[in-house]
């Protein structure tokens, strides 16, 4: 099934028209917020997150476990209702209406999917194959007899046969197959923007790889929008064309990807980097590049959030949260030495 085709479908089904050209963001978010109650004190997951994702770009996701990724992804999904800021999709307001000039919800989560890291758990138990990748174009409207061919055919796009796979249930195959039926029901109404969560983390490098290499195939064939989140660096520097890393419910740092791997800004973001495994026996760290762990989200530092663990932490790392410094070539970094005039004694020693 070619791009052509994708588009080609009745006025039902079809991905609706690019209505801002291929410079205006698909998605902008802007001081998106999550906090989560709990007894006497509130987790602030996600605190102020701004980006945007641009169209056919596959935005990576970076930083530790507890950052805000998963969080993040799920708000992008509406799955969680955000406490703050605003989402536009296509220049138009979710959760709006056409009268309003927004895009409603229904309509958003039909051109915003999301793949899942469980395979097994993101799967029915009862349902046959073709009618898990189905469900979501029958609720959509779709005839029964046009949403099985719909998940035959997309079952054969993740290189899974239909006269051997539709009528199997998920404990009859393998990781990476569920992981391709997740794929395939993701991509059944037709979508314009994918959230991968971790999508192959829980897969032995071999099928990794062909996951990797087929949800890029996907990506030209469809032309898709991907985020990609994953703990992975070599996998994210791979599939990506820009990266944000997160630290603390914070962006800290996001640029094109060659920027942020090769010419990292932000403290955090080199010892990430650094945190790599090398396979030459003379470049192996015999010391952690970033040690403690981090804060507790319920009671974050003042000023900057890295401060604590940060070796070139000063004063007004303490007393001021760092701007978002703009190194060129939309490479930004949340830190008082990559902006001049900080007050930070290496102010302005970092350039792209």
């Amino acid at each position: 099934m070619c791009l052509a085709g994708w588009q080609g479908m009745t006025a039902s089904t079809t991905t609706p028209p690019d209505r801002g050209g291929p410079a205006q963001p698909l998605l902008t978010i802007r001081d998106l917020k999550k906090h989560f109650p709990i007894p006497r004190a509130v987790v602030r997951a996600v605190d102020g997150v701004t980006f945007n994702v641009l169209k056919g770009e596959t935005l990576g996701i970076v930083g530790e476990s507890g950052c805000g990724k998963s969080t993040t992804a799920r708000l992008l999904m509406r799955l969680l209702d955000p406490d703050g800021g605003t989402m536009l999709f296509d220049g138009e307001t979710v959760g709006g209406n056409s009268n309003s000039g927004g895009v409603a919800m229904k309509e958003y989560r039909r051109q915003v999917q999301m793949v899942f890291q469980d395979s097994y758990a993101s799967l029915n138990p009862r349902l046959p194959i073709e009618d898990s990748i189905g469900f979501a174009p029958r609720v959509h409207g779709i005839s029964a007899g046009q949403a099985r061919e719909r998940a035959h055919e997309l079952l054969a796009a993740v290189g899974l046969a239909p006269n051997q796979f539709a009528r199997r249930y998920p404990h009859e195959l393998s990781g990476g197959q569920r992981q391709r039926v997740n794929i395939a029901r993701a991509l059944a109404l037709y979508p314009r923007l994918v959230v991968l969560d971790e999508p192959v983390s829980a897969l032995d490098k071999s099928v990794e790889a062909q996951v990797l290499n087929l949800l890029m195939d996907l990506k030209e064939k469809y032309g898709l929008t991907y985020v990609f989140i994953s703990h992975d660096l070599n996998v994210v520097q791979y599939i990506s064309d820009r990266v944000m890393v997160m630290y603390l419910g914070l962006v800290v740092e996001q640029g094109p990807v060659d920027a942020i791997y090769d010419r990292p800004a932000h403290p955090y973001t080199r010892a990430l980097l650094a945190s790599r495994p090398s396979m030459d026996p003379d470049k192996r760290r015999t010391e952690p590049p970033l040690t403690g762990d981090p804060p507790n989200p319920v009671n974050p530092p003042s000023g900057c959030r890295f401060r604590t663990r940060c070796p070139f932490s000063e004063t007004v790392c303490e007393t001021t949260p760092p701007p978002a410094a703009d190194l060129g070539g939309g490479h930004l970094a949340a830190c008082h030495m990559a902006a001049a005039g900080s007050g930070h004694s290496k102010a302005g020693g970092i350039s792209a």
